[in-house]
């Protein structure tokens, strides 16, 4: 039986598979350009994962993708570090669970309510 899958995997899970007695068919990203559409491909697959199973392994698995990305655009954990200090002084986080529900513009006093 074959299964298809066309996606990024842990470097370790090919080891993984052949452990299971199974064969993997594997390849490396032609270029940065097709490393990087598989690295969003990855983010947007383990997101959806752990909305959908809230699983902390499934988050984990979001801050390996993230860490990735950001060795790939050559940020330092320090400078996003920097990064996501500086938007929270500028906007804030999310500690207050604000939800925007609309802005009104003007003097219209009924829509505001």
């Amino acid at each position: 039986m074959t299964r298809e899958y066309d996606k990024l995997v842990r470097d370790r899970i090919p080891e993984i598979i052949e452990r299971n007695g199974e064969t993997p068919v594997v390849r490396t990203a032609s270029d940065d350009a097709e490393y990087e559409a598989y690295l969003l491909e990855k983010l947007q697959e383990e997101v959806d994962e752990y909305v959908e199973s809230r699983d902390p392994e499934e988050l984990a698995d979001v801050l390996e993708v993230a860490h990735e990305i950001r060795e790939f655009e050559g940020l330092s954990e320090r400078e996003l570090r920097d990064r996501r200090g500086r938007k929270a002084e500028e906007k804030g986080g999310f500690a207050d669970r604000i939800v925007l529900e609309r802005v009104v513009s003007g003097d219209n006093e009924t829509e505001r309510r």
